[in-house]
């Protein structure tokens, strides 16, 4: 852990310079001898360890009977307060996280950008963190500093949590993962601060005794909306142990193994140590090395975690792994915290260590235990350096919600300009005469006699509208051809247009990492079957609207009804072959052919509405036409798109995230101002141990290997005060 400047950001007792764990470091000779009952302790000490008891309902009257009359005892007059927050700024800083929490809980990150999915996780880490331990710490200051003891598997974590007890509260063994359910040991006065959903809502709740016997269940609200909580169901189960050797105040949680073969198993032991006031790691002589121990180690480091380190299981002569470690641990930033050694020592009958080999683990957490004021430090140290992180780790969920809009800006950007490609070839091809080609123009010089046609208009006006009437009285029948050679020939056109799109996109799509694995399991690069039935009624509904036109133009031109009555369909096919009809894309005899097929085309409508009327009527047919292309085409595009509707990427973005990031920054520093001005004023608290029987060998020599700096012995003072301000992150290394 890197050093902290004393920045007033912990916030010390009346003596700045004094660390809060130098303070809470009982000296063995003073530590409480284990008893059945309780010790002897002055009547501040109890007041000051009741001070960090739940003053709420569910707590009630009846909550301190474990322990008979000494449970209900007022507090005296001298009784030291508890070191308060200004509730405008405490509750600030909880609203504050409070947005954070929804905002990350809106935040999508579907698509497979860079470094997604180490966001997904991330972003699963920093609600749990937020819903197991940040949000219930801020709400319930006073509860117990929980402990939780994690590590490597075969670590020895139950073993060494069951000998620092004394009983046989959780279940070591030779089979791997040897923790399944994690197990929280919590003094009886402490129950109700674990019994409900207050940390660790998605876990359900399984009561034991103290030898580890299942009483009763319950689950909570969250577990039980989550699906998990079944007692059946181990991974998702806190089994709750009391135990009145633990010091009011403290808890200490049994995670499952770090690197455990099972899944489920090492995602819960990371989500529990998230949730932890402080870590209690335990490595081994053979594993203390690993890489996935150190990659925790160094997200505490990072985020000012306080973490305390144990070397188990050190063969004798083999003390000098203990300063490999504290080494590896100066050079991965955790120079301040403790470190713990444990020999190589059998196991007694009931399958605890030596009371010597733990004694230095059970006088460092009676210490911490016996000291309420160094238990709201290490509380606050832990809860300041998770918001910290939080609003950095926010920031880089931010950018990853930033780069996911930007890749689905990037996949629709793709697919807009293929089809928009194909709706602007298939526009040039209706407007460039090259639909005027093979069966569409063979049909239309059989409908109207091009020749006939031609010297009528050579001849004269009035021999052209002789041979009009002709036209529309004696060859009516002609004109389906000539409409169903068009609808053939721009099918045909639109067909091929879709298909080039639906490849254009496919391919762009397979080069893009976020693309490719959308693309998996979809038909997506060639177009739809049925696509040619819809273009097929698309292009009949424009020709019924081409008819149309000619029908409200003929109406509103009364000399021409007779006519009308006769030629609808052929002035319509006339306005079809006008839209499509232009030399251009034509070469050699083709360019003579269709534009005097397009010239007559326009003589045609012209004799019949006049020459505005038929430049009106060709912009709203091209009109139509393109419209009903478009809708093709976008339905088509619609393939590829709606993969990203459905994944809602495109609502994706940082800002939001961003501006509550930026709200909880602010309102945490509001809130340690008005912390350290408080406690400036309120003198340091006193612990109390009266209500525990005591840890096993807090009274057994402290000899040993001590600690691997080579301090020796903790209970004598000067290195008493140096391994305390270590541990905080203070004084010198």
């Amino acid at each position: 852990m890197t050093e902290k400047p004393d920045d007033g950001a912990v916030p010390g007792g009346p003596n700045p310079g004094v660390s809060p764990w130098q303070t809470a470091g009982l000296p063995a000779e003073s530590a409480p001898a284990p008893s059945a009952g309780p010790a002897a302790g002055t009547p501040g000490d109890e007041a000051a360890t009741r001070a960090d008891q739940p003053a709420t309902p569910e707590e009630g009257p009846d909550a301190g009977t474990a322990t008979g009359s000494d449970a209900t005892v007022d507090a005296p007059d001298t009784e030291p307060p508890a070191a308060p927050t200004a509730p405008d700024e405490e509750s600030g800083l909880t609203g504050a996280l409070e947005v954070l929490r929804a905002r990350l809980g809106a935040l999508r990150l579907p698509l497979e950008t860079t470094g997604a999915e180490a966001a997904r996780t991330e972003l699963r880490r920093s609600t749990d963190q937020l819903d197991d331990y940040l949000l219930p710490r801020l709400r319930a200051q006073k509860a117990p500093l929980l402990v939780v003891v994690g590590g490597s598997t075969g670590a020895g974590k139950s073993t060494l949590v069951n000998s620092v007890l004394g009983e046989r509260v959780t279940q070591p063994g030779v089979l791997r993962p040897t923790t399944k359910a994690p197990v929280l040991v919590h003094h009886p006065l402490d129950a109700r601060w674990f019994s409900t959903d207050r940390v660790l809502p998605g876990l359900a709740r399984v009561t034991a005794s103290g030898t580890g016997t299942p009483t009763r269940s319950a689950v909570g609200p969250a577990a039980a909306e989550q699906g998990h909580g079944a007692p059946h169901d181990p991974s998702r189960t806190l089994r709750l142990v009391s135990s009145d050797s633990l010091p009011k105040g403290l808890a200490l949680l049994d995670a499952p193994d770090i690197d455990s073969v099972d899944t489920a198993n090492r995602e819960l032991a990371a989500q529990l140590l998230g949730a932890a006031d402080l870590w209690l790691f335990v490595t081994t002589s053979a594993r203390y090395a690993d890489a996935v121990p150190w990659d925790l180690l160094n997200q505490a480091a990072a985020r000012k975690a306080q973490v305390a380190m144990v070397l188990d299981r050190v063969d004798p002569g083999a003390e000098a792994t203990a300063d490999d470690l504290r080494a590896m641990m100066v050079e991965h930033g955790l120079t301040d915290s403790p470190l713990f050694v444990i020999p190589e020592d059998g196991l007694s009958d009931d399958g605890m260590l030596p009371e010597d080999a733990v004694g230095e683990v059970s006088r460092w957490l009676t210490g911490l235990g016996g000291d309420a004021d160094a238990r709201r430090r290490v509380i606050a140290a832990t809860r300041d350096g998770v918001v910290d992180s939080l609003v950095v780790r926010a920031g880089e969920l931010a950018d990853a919600a930033d780069e996911q809009r930007a890749a689905d800006a990037r996949l629709r950007h793709v697919v807009d300009r293929a089809y928009a490609d194909a709706v602007a070839h298939v526009a040039a091809a209706t407007s460039d005469g090259a639909l005027l080609r093979g069966e569409v123009l063979a049909r239309w010089q059989d409908f109207v006699g091009t020749g006939e046609f031609f010297r009528a208009v050579e001849e004269g006006i009035g021999r052209f509208r002789d041979a009009v009437s002709s036209f529309f009285r004696g060859k009516p029948k002609e004109a389906p051809q000539v409409e169903k050679a068009i609808a053939h020939g721009l099918e045909s056109v639109v067909l091929d247009a879709a298909e080039e799109a639906a490849e254009r996109s496919y391919q762009g799509w397979r080069g893009d990492a976020a693309g490719t694995a959308l693309l998996e399991g979809l038909e997506l690069s060639r177009t739809p079957a049925a696509l040619r039935a819809e273009v097929g009624e698309q292009i009949r509904g424009w020709q019924g609207d081409v008819l149309g036109l000619v029908r409200e133009q003929g109406e509103s031109k009364r000399g021409k009804a007779r006519a009308l009555s006769f030629g609808v369909n052929g002035l319509g096919v006339a306005l079809m072959i006008f839209v499509f009809a232009s030399t251009g894309g034509l070469t050699g005899i083709e360019v003579g052919i269709a534009g005097g097929s397009a010239v007559l085309a326009q003589r045609l409508l012209e004799a019949v509405f006049g020459e505005d009327a038929v430049r009106r009527l060709a912009v709203q047919a091209r009109d139509r036409l393109r419209a009903r292309i478009q809708a093709v085409m976008d339905g088509q595009a619609a393939r590829y798109t709606a993969q990203l509707d459905a994944l809602g990427s495109a609502e994706a973005g940082g800002s939001a995230l961003r501006t509550a990031a930026d709200a909880v920054a602010s309102a945490a520093a509001a809130e340690r101002r008005s912390r350290a001005r408080e406690t400036d004023t309120v003198p340091a608290g006193v612990g109390d141990l009266t209500e525990s029987r005591g840890l096993r060998g807090v009274r057994s020599p402290a000899g040993g290997t001590g600690e691997a700096d080579g301090r020796g012995d903790l209970a004598e003072q000067p290195a008493r005060k140096g391994f305390w301000k270590r541990l905080f992150g203070e004084g010198d290394r």
